[in-house]
């Protein structure tokens, strides 16, 4: 029963929001706040004629491309910022620049660059993607303890098995940090594109949804985001627990 608990009460306060969203709804009009039901039969709507799948796999797509290619290169430029100087010195200020700029700063900039495709939206989710797990990586390669890489150069470790053995192993935790950071900012992107220029997608449904004035299609779209990056937060948790155990 104990084990059971944070169940039950996870189930219990997601019930009492439900409740509460129903009862608040019967106050005020459907066009600001469709009810629980209004919402679900949306919901069942959307499912019935696809529109709801189309656009969860499109943006999951679009994501996991964008996402997985940001963690790829953010990963090795962290640890080569992190670990020489000279590379830090020259790409910081580049660093310290681009992170400051929000990608839908750039979502007009990379539909006039890349096209109006699936390149111009992964490249956006990339751009969010790289800088947090690169920070987040050279931080972790910074925290290293020196007298460990002191003890291993001593020891006849060269560089490399420093890197692999010491230094790599102890930035696991940070990156797994970066990356899942980064996974949330990867869905705000996703959805500032698709708003913009898409067909399919999440953002693209909750933007039609506006345009018809159906406020129960938008609490879907945004339901449907709110779950969807709550399963993807779990499986790369689990993911990196089981990849990366002995690490974390």
């Amino acid at each position: 029963m104990k084990a059971m608990r944070p169940f039950l009460i996870s189930v219990v306060a997601i019930v009492g929001g439900l409740v509460l969203w129903q009862l608040v709804s019967m106050t005020t009009s459907p066009l600001f706040l469709p009810s629980v039901s209004v919402t679900w039969a949306a919901a069942l709507e959307l499912i019935s004629d696809g529109t709801l799948q189309q656009s969860v796999l499109a943006s999951s797509g679009r994501i996991l491309a964008g996402w997985g290619t940001g963690v790829l290169i953010g990963v090795p430029l962290g640890i080569f910022m992190g670990r020489f100087e000279l590379v830090r010195q020259l790409l910081d200020p580049y660093i310290e620049f681009f992170r400051f700029i929000p990608p839908i700063a750039f979502v007009t900039l990379a539909v006039i660059w890349l096209g109006p495709g699936e390149l111009s939206k992964i490249a956006l989710i990339f751009y969010t993607t790289v800088f947090i797990v690169t920070l987040n990586t050279i931080a972790g390669v910074q925290a290293v303890n020196p007298l460990r890489l002191r003890a291993a150069s001593s020891l006849g470790a060269g560089q490399l098995q420093i890197l692999t053995t010491v230094i790599l192993p102890s930035t696991v935790p940070f990156m797994v940090t970066g990356a899942r950071i980064a996974m949330g900012n990867s869905f705000l992107t996703v959805v500032s594109a698709e708003i913009v220029s898409a067909r399919e997608g999440l953002g693209a449904l909750i933007w039609t949804a506006r345009n018809f004035s159906r406020t129960e299609w938008v609490f879907v779209g945004i339901i449907a985001l709110g779950l969807l990056g709550y399963l993807f937060d779990r499986v790369l948790r689990v993911a990196t627990r089981k990849l990366l155990k002995r690490y974390l």
